[in-house]
């Protein structure tokens, strides 16, 4: 297939969170490589050449009437999430997602060929630590039975959130590659959207010292929904499962001791302080 691997004529592409940030970088990315795009979020989207379906992650009657608006694609995006604080931020972050996409699997309104692709985070490495809690979380069936657990055990939070999004990557590769899926994610570190600047602090403040020290800013959101798009191409046809670390290496510095202040960050979140 050479270079035509990496684009998407003659396929639809569903965007779930793409009015702003991340999501509405890889919406447009999609568009020039080819893409039928469908954008569902709950702001309005002024992006030209896509289809709109407006989408609340936090109501699964919402989330199967766009379902049913949408209609088949071969690929989803699962780019919609908010931070600390927000009501009903395990719904908007995972559990409405996991909705989405197990409906859409279910009624083979994506199947063999398709690909899915979520936008995780660097705060949710370290997964592997609390692997058989998260198990269980992800074992409740449903959005209701998932939303009760996680406030029933103080799991509403964003780190949580994005743990499970990466163990649900991880879980699912197997089965989903059965019915011809694949699945993978990328954990962005820092990254001048629209949710990182309105928590600008803590988000874009993280690694500051280490940008400096390679001559680089935070990414940019096409920075970011470069390789989430690549991920979902055939181009990576043989790739599934795999959480991409997408923070210019500020963490794998952290791991292998290169960069001495970004070890106890990183030891912190992969869960390797004893």
């Amino acid at each position: 297939m050479g270079i035509d691997a990496f684009r998407f004529d003659g396929k639809r592409a569903l965007v779930v969170g793409g009015a702003t940030g991340m999501g509405a970088a890889a919406a447009r990315i999609l568009h020039d490589v080819g893409a039928d795009v469908v954008v569902m979020d709950y702001a309005p989207v002024t992006q030209d050449g896509v289809q709109f379906v407006q989408v609340d992650l936090r109501d699964q009657a919402s989330i199967d009437a766009a379902i049913d608006a949408c209609g088949p694609v071969h690929s989803i995006f699962s780019c919609a999430g908010v931070a600390d604080g927000t009501d009903g931020l395990e719904r908007i972050n995972f559990l409405g997602h996991r909705h989405l996409i197990e409906r859409m699997v279910a009624e083979g309104l994506i199947g063999r060929g398709g690909a899915i692709g979520m936008i995780s985070s660097a705060a949710g490495l370290g997964w592997e630590s609390n692997l058989e809690l998260i198990k269980e979380y992800l074992a409740t069936p449903d959005m209701a039975s998932g939303t009760a657990w996680a406030k029933e055990h103080n799991r509403c939070d964003y780190m949580w959130s994005k743990q499970t999004m990466n163990t649900y990557v991880a879980a699912q590769a197997f089965p989903l590659l059965q019915k011809g899926i694949r699945i993978n994610a990328i954990c962005p570190g820092p990254t001048n959207t629209p949710l990182a600047q309105a928590n600008a602090e803590t988000w874009l403040g993280f690694g500051t010292d280490y940008r400096e020290a390679v001559g680089i800013d935070s990414s940019t959101p096409e920075e970011q929904a470069y390789p989430l798009v690549f991920l979902c191409s055939d181009a990576a046809s043989h790739v599934s499962g795999i959480i991409m670390v997408t923070d210019a290496g500020y963490m794998a510095s952290g791991l292998a001791g290169s960069y001495e202040p970004a070890i106890m960050a990183a030891q912190f979140l992969y869960g390797r302080l004893g």
